[in-house]
């Protein structure tokens, strides 16, 4: 071999044994600086902050429509009265609940009564006062329970203001802790007003039960609200007819 071919074999065997011991050394050299994408608020630049947990691209939310739950229409709760300051407000009664269908309005009417008539409709639990130009005042009542309830035609014979009460006897047997006598007020059954009914025991009244109105729970007499009966007074003269129907 000449000594050309030795220098050439030499050199050769020299980068062969080097070349691991560069690339052992070369793991401890600074690593490449990073290359950031130009959108600095993409998911996976953010996680390159340290301190911060790997952030992943979530799928899009899968569309929902929201459910809003209305208040029922069909019940009304009487405004309570404002508490005088340092004392605690009372939970409102739930009996004092009434069925906005049993509050006062104006309808069309074109039955065959005349203006200035009261027709009680004791299946409905409407009372109407009818007007002219084809239109009649609507009020909630309570009518008689099942055993107690009656039709038929009067007239009013007597108006009282809080007027006092005197259960009769029969309703004194059925209930026996009844009073004889009480005072007209409004802790009184009779409520505000009263219109009496011809001869019978039978009365248009107010009551202190006003969530009472829209049911059958009397033992005869036509129950209203304080204010509405209270506004039928003030239109109605003695000697208005009543019909009563079921």
């Amino acid at each position: 071999m000449s000594m050309k071919h030795m220098v050439l074999a030499t050199t050769l065997a020299l980068a062969v044994l080097a070349g691991p011991a560069s690339a052992q050394n070369s793991r401890y050299a600074s690593p490449p600086p990073i290359v950031l994408s130009p959108d600095l608020t993409e998911p996976w630049v953010m996680q390159l902050r340290p301190g911060t947990q790997p952030i992943y691209r979530a799928p899009p939310p899968k569309a929902t429509t929201a459910t809003m739950r209305l208040p029922d229409p069909s019940r009304q709760l009487e405004t309570m009265p404002v508490q005088p300051p340092g004392q605690t407000a009372k939970r409102a009664d739930p009996r004092g609940q009434i069925d906005p269908r049993f509050l006062p309005t104006v309808v069309d009417y074109s039955g065959p009564h005349g203006p200035g008539t009261i027709i009680i409709d004791t299946e409905a639990r409407h009372l109407f006062l009818v007007e002219r130009d084809g239109r009649a005042r609507r009020y909630g009542v309570g009518v008689g329970r099942p055993g107690f309830q009656w039709a038929g035609t009067h007239r009013v014979t007597r108006k009282a203001e809080w007027p006092s009460w005197r259960p009769p006897a029969e309703m004194r047997k059925r209930q026996p802790y009844l009073p004889v006598f009480m005072e007209g007020g409004p802790r009184n059954p009779l409520g505000a007003r009263a219109l009496y009914l011809g001869s019978t025991l039978y009365r248009i009244h107010g009551t202190s039960e006003p969530w009472t109105i829209g049911h059958a729970v009397s033992s005869g007499c036509i129950r209203m609200r304080n204010e509405d009966v209270t506004d039928l007074y003030e239109r109605v003269p003695v000697g208005a007819r009543v019909v009563v129907v079921r």
